[in-house]
């Protein structure tokens, strides 16, 4: 868009669109509908390869102080998310986690997090913001793994 003083304002990320059963999808537009939850601090989208839909949706979720993880609240969330955008935006997986991995620039490493989903490599973690996590990283992709959809229990 552009603003009274003519700067354009760039609001989506135009390269980071999630093809769901023929929909195209911004993660940009999901994270927006899930942050909206009042348990939700902060969330990061991925997708995951699907042989029906061509993409699933996968949320990876911080939650506020004072709100646990538990099926319960993995479920009010979804369906926060479809009734935000609708029935196509419903996540196969959705993990709580305790932190996101991020460049020292702030952004979130989407890719690692896609590895995470897909079940892939890792890849290369030197960009990460402090590398004292990557090991914690690396153990939790082990644990995602196995997790499926069931989020750990407090």
């Amino acid at each position: 868009m552009r603003d009274e003083d003519g700067y354009f304002w760039l609001l989506g990320r135009a390269d980071e669109v999630l093809k769901i059963a023929g929909h195209r999808i911004g993660t940009a537009e999901l994270e927006d509908a899930v942050i909206s939850h009042p348990a939700v601090a902060e969330v990061a989208v991925a997708s995951k390869p699907d042989e029906i839909k061509g993409e699933a949706l996968v949320l990876f979720i911080i939650l506020k102080y004072g709100s646990s993880p538990s099926a319960t609240l993995r479920k009010e969330i979804t369906r926060h998310l479809r009734h935000a955008i609708g029935p196509i935006a419903t996540p196969d997986e959705v993990y709580f986690v305790e932190s996101l991995p991020k460049t020292r620039s702030g952004k979130i490493m989407r890719r690692v997090l896609k590895a995470v989903a897909s079940g892939q490599s890792l890849g290369d973690l030197t960009t990460l913001e402090d590398e004292a996590p990557i090991e914690e990283l690396k153990r939790a992709y082990e644990k995602l793994k196995g997790a499926k959809t069931t989020p750990k229990e407090a």
